[in-house]
């Protein structure tokens, strides 16, 4: 998974907009972004959609494997059914993650505070209440 996240990062850094994917926790507010603008480009053809949420949700992945120290993992059958994805990210503590199946997520929902991508790796590491500003 990580060849194929930097493969998509490549792209995504010689697109127009040249964004700033460094792999760090901050940079997962412009996953954020690009999942809004995707939403937002809602006509788009399915396959299209499928694909750049599938580059989010492994960014997201990478973000956690680089930035938390967790590892991917191929998920076992129990595991692929109730994730509904091939892979996901086993953290230090020995939990499986599903940023593959957040980014749809937070697709499908919109951009509510506990659908944020950013929001999701907090919530990793328990440090979701110091991190968001007081509403």
């Amino acid at each position: 998974m990580s060849r194929y996240v930097e493969g998509v990062v490549a792209e995504w850094l010689r697109g127009p907009r040249r964004l700033p994917l460094d792999y760090s926790v901050e940079s997962l507010r412009v996953a954020d972004r690009i999942v809004a603008g995707v939403r937002a480009g809602q006509g788009a053809d399915e396959r299209a959609v499928a694909q750049a949420l599938r580059g989010v949700g492994a960014y997201v992945g990478e973000v956690m494997v680089r930035a938390g120290g967790g590892s991917w993992v191929d998920l076992d059958d129990r595991q692929r059914d109730y994730f509904e994805q091939p892979v996901g990210v086993r953290m230090p503590d020995g939990r499986v993650w599903n940023p593959l199946g957040r980014a749809l997520r937070r697709y499908d929902r919109g951009k509510g505070g506990r659908e944020s991508l950013y929001v999701f790796y907090l919530l990793l590491h328990g440090r979701l209440d110091t991190a968001m500003p007081p509403a």
